[in-house]
């Protein structure tokens, strides 16, 4: 009995963590838990019993996002070239920043509130990105710290702009790390 408990709460817990995915990216990260338990098909109680503040269910998205994209480089390593491989990584990141209204704020600043964040990006990101830049013909001075800020610096909303216009920006960005590499 305990093991099918287990498997519910696993199952709830996926079923919230997708929910909320899905409502924050149309309604934010501010929408009702009601929104997102309906989505998910649980009680609002079962919400709170797993993330009892709204900041922690925030994370846990954000954090099965990057975990995600990080873990994207091995497939993408064995299905492409070095080059492409990196550029499909890059593109995906890209999409994560892009989608994830804050993410990129919150990575970049000095607030405490945000460092268990921080940590877990570097931890998962950087390993990633260093085994696709290894493999990759790139300008050697270019590290994995230098894409994945230069990529949330360049997604960031440009007023009058959608956010294609961002993903303009870091294709040129990485047709410029090619650039001087024969």
């Amino acid at each position: 009995m305990a093991e099918r408990r287990r498997a519910d709460a696993r199952r709830n817990l996926d079923a919230l963590l997708e929910a909320a995915k899905a409502v924050f990216a149309t309604s934010g990260v501010d929408a009702p838990a009601k929104e997102i338990t309906d989505r998910a098909g649980v009680g609002v109680g079962t919400l709170y019993r797993h993330f009892p503040q709204r900041s922690d269910l925030v994370i846990a998205v954000l954090e099965r996002e990057i975990d995600a994209c990080a873990a994207a480089g091995g497939p993408l390593s064995a299905d492409n070239p070095p080059e492409v491989a990196l550029t499909r990584w890059i593109q995906r990141y890209t999409d994560l920043v892009a989608t994830k209204a804050g993410l990129a704020s919150a990575l970049q600043s000095g607030d405490a509130a945000h460092q268990a964040l921080r940590e877990h990006f570097y931890e998962r990101m950087s390993p990633a990105l260093d085994s696709l830049i290894g493999a990759a013909k790139i300008r050697p001075d270019i590290s994995a710290a230098d894409i994945l800020h230069a990529v949330a610096l360049l997604s960031h909303p440009v007023p009058g702009e959608g956010p294609d216009y961002g993903r303009h920006l870091v294709a040129v960005f990485v047709d410029g790390l090619r650039n001087g590499t024969g």
